[in-house]
Formats: structure tokens, C-alpha cells, sequence
């Protein structure tokens, strides 16, 4: 016999499943930059006349309480590359760029403090830029678990330090979590600041592999990720916000916790940039194959640059995997804009097809 207490908790999930059920939007939330008004900067942001309608448009609700700030929680390791298309791509849809980087990798090995020996590169967006060298304190044999450390100090590492000034975060305030070559869309970050979005929205990546060329084959990448700031304690943690896991509980419901994940949840979809192995060096990409969490994947064979070469001029998998498949794009016109406008120094993220695939220390056979 089923005890009161326990029928009437049962009663209670299965009514609030089916509210849930009746008032769940089955809409597709898809960018569409055609929408907004460009300027030779890029995509204006919608000044005070905006009725809400951009919002509307894409599915969502206008935003309407104080002025929202947008953080960028970005986890650098050696891509000053991408962090310079970055910055140049998004600072002016952008408030603060919250870079978080280690004296070690994920897979323990000490290395430099790549952008803080690099800092006065970028001296045009250090207003807006938050760099923080975080000790990595786990004791783990798994590279994950150091993956997760660096990626939760985004915020819990950064955040108190930013308190009581014009950096704070407020409730309401924008966070975007994403790896370095995982870059928004300015149209995306417009949104972001002007619109009420779930707790967990997915920004849904075009992925790219070794260059804007090679177009992956199959659906969005899954990443980044936004959400919005409810204090050190209420706000989703970048590791759960990212694996889609964890978080806090409705108060007084803490058993339906996947319920409420899965109503938190939505996708923008076509909102992102992602390039993954996008390096103009082949020791870029073996410093990325010895300090990434896939160890597996750092075999030998992987690291030499004879095959490097081969499979990236030709979009073939960078691990051999023969299922993982790749379109190629000639004469792309879906890259960051700031790629496009420096060709001379960007050109091996447009064109691999040439014998040394663009990599900048390989000289191929005569």
C-alpha cells in the first residue's frame, strides 16, 4: 500500500509533467541575421526605440528590466590567435572577457602563462579584459577532473574577486561559456543582452574542422553555452551548464531535478562559430594533441606531421576515425568577419588546399 506522503508526491510529478506538457513551446529558435541592421562595424545594437519585435522574431521575450552586462567565460591555454579574432569579432557586443588560464594543462603538465606574457599584444581591449592564472589544486589522475576545475573557476575562481566595483555581476546578467574556438555571433550576443532566454540555452555551432573549409558533417555542435547570473550560489556552474548535469533544485520540488533541467533547456541554432584544430602551425596543434582531456587520441601516429598535413589538406579525421566526416566549403562566406579582412594573416583558416596545408613551420617536398 502506498504510503500518503509518497502518493501525494507522485500525484504532484505526474500533474506538474503534464502542465509542463500543455504549455512547452515546440518552437525552433534559429538566428536570423538578416533581421538585424548592419553597419561597417557589424550588426548594430538595437537602441532605445526597439519595441522588442528582434526578440519576438527569434522566439523569445523582450528583456525588459535594467540594463543587462554580458561576461565571456573563456578558458585559454595557447590560442592567441583565436582569442584575437575573438576580441575583434565580439568587443563591442561584449562587457568583460573573463580568460581563465593554468600553470598546468589538463593533463598536468606544467606550461607558460601563454596570454599573460603576451598581455600588452592586446592593449587596445584590456578595459574589458579579465585575466586570472588559476593553481589547479585537484589531486586526479583524470584529465577531466582538471578540465572541470579550470572551467568551474571561470566563475567561482573570478567572480568574488569583481565585487564592489563596475565589473560586479548583477542578477539577471549575461554568461557565456564556451572554449577559446567556440566564437558567438554578434547577432547571438544582441540577443543574449535584449532577451529573456531558459537557464540553459545551447548555442548551436556551424563546426568547422582545421579551417572554414571543412564544414563536419551531421548536426550542430552542442556548444557554447549561456545563462544568467543568480548569485554565487543559484547560478548554474559552468561544468553543469556545459554537460547539461547538476545545478541547483527547485526548492521545494528537489526530487524532479531532470524535469527541471529539461525545462531549462533550448537551443539557438546556426548562432555560433566553431573551428576546431584551427592552428597555422603543426606545433600549435601537437601542443593541443599533448594537453587536451582526449589522451587517447596522443598517439604517435597523431602527432606526426606527414599525417597532419595529409589529413588536413584532404578533410580527413585528425584521429583516423573513419566516421567522422567532413564537407568541404569552397569560397565560405560564413566566417568571422575579422578573418575575412585580414587574409594575408588569417589565410590558412580559409585555404588548406595547398601541399604544406597552410601550416606555417612545414615545408613540404619539393
Amino acid at each position: 500500500m502506498i504510503r500518503r506522503p509518497v502518493r501525494s508526491a507522485v500525484v504532484a510529478t505526474l500533474l506538474i509533467i503534464a502542465i509542463v506538457l500543455v504549455f512547452s513551446s515546440n518552437s525552433r529558435h534559429v538566428l536570423r541575421p538578416e533581421l538585424f541592421v548592419s553597419v561597417a562595424s557589424g550588426p548594430r545594437l538595437p537602441g532605445p526605440e526597439d519595441d522588442g519585435s528582434l526578440c519576438r522574431q527569434h522566439g523569445f521575450s523582450p528583456y525588459r528590466q535594467q540594463r543587462r552586462k554580458v561576461y565571456d567565460l573563456i578558458l585559454f591555454n595557447h590560442e592567441l590567435d583565436w582569442l584575437e579574432v575573438r576580441l575583434n569579432t565580439l568587443s563591442m557586443y561584449v562587457d568583460y572577457f573573463i580568460i581563465v588560464e593554468g600553470k598546468k594543462s589538463f593533463t598536468n603538465l606544467p606550461k607558460d602563462t601563454v596570454l599573460q606574457n603576451n598581455w600588452s599584444n592586446f592593449t587596445a581591449f584590456h578595459s574589458q579584459m579579465l585575466n586570472y592564472v588559476v593553481d589547479d589544486t585537484v589531486v586526479s589522475q583524470r584529465s577531466w577532473d582538471h578540465e572541470d576545475f579550470f572551467r568551474n573557476a571561470m566563475l567561482y575562481n573570478t567572480f568574488p574577486h569583481m565585487r564592489g566595483g563596475e565589473k560586479e555581476a548583477k542578477e539577471g546578467d549575461v554568461l557565456v561559456v564556451s572554449d577559446i574556438d567556440e566564437i558567438p555571433k554578434p547577432e547571438t550576443m544582441i540577443l543574449l543582452r535584449q532577451c529573456e532566454f531558459p537557464a540553459r540555452l545551447t548555442l548551436r555551432s556551424h563546426f568547422y574542422y582545421y579551417s572554414f573549409q571543412w564544414l563536419h558533417r551531421g548536426e550542430q555542435w552542442a556548444h557554447p553555452q549561456a545563462t544568467t547570473y543568480r548569485g554565487m550560489q543559484n547560478t548554474i556552474s559552468p561544468v553543469n551548464l556545459r554537460n547539461g548535469d547538476g545545478g541547483p533544485a527547485w526548492r521545494f520540488l528537489p526530487f524532479i531535478r531532470p524535469l527541471q533541467r529539461w525545462w531549462q533547456k533550448d537551443d539557438l541554432w546556426s548562432s555560433t562559430w566553431h573551428c576546431s584544430s584551427c592552428f597555422a602551425t603543426i606545433h600549435e596543434l601537437q601542443t593541443k594533441l599533448e594537453r587536451f582531456s582526449h589522451t587517447p587520441w596522443n598517439t604517435k601516429e597523431n602527432r606526426d606531421p606527414k599525417t597532419i598535413v595529409e589529413r588536413v589538406r584532404n578533410g580527413l579525421d585528425l584521429f583516423g576515425r573513419d566516421l567522422e566526416l567532413y564537407d568541404k566549403v569552397d569560397q565560405n562566406q560564413d566566417v568571422p568577419q575579422y578573418v575575412l579582412r585580414n587574409p594575408e594573416r588569417y589565410g590558412y583558416l580559409l585555404d588548406r588546399d595547398g601541399p604544406d596545408a597552410a601550416f606555417k613551420d612545414y615545408a613540404s617536398d619539393p
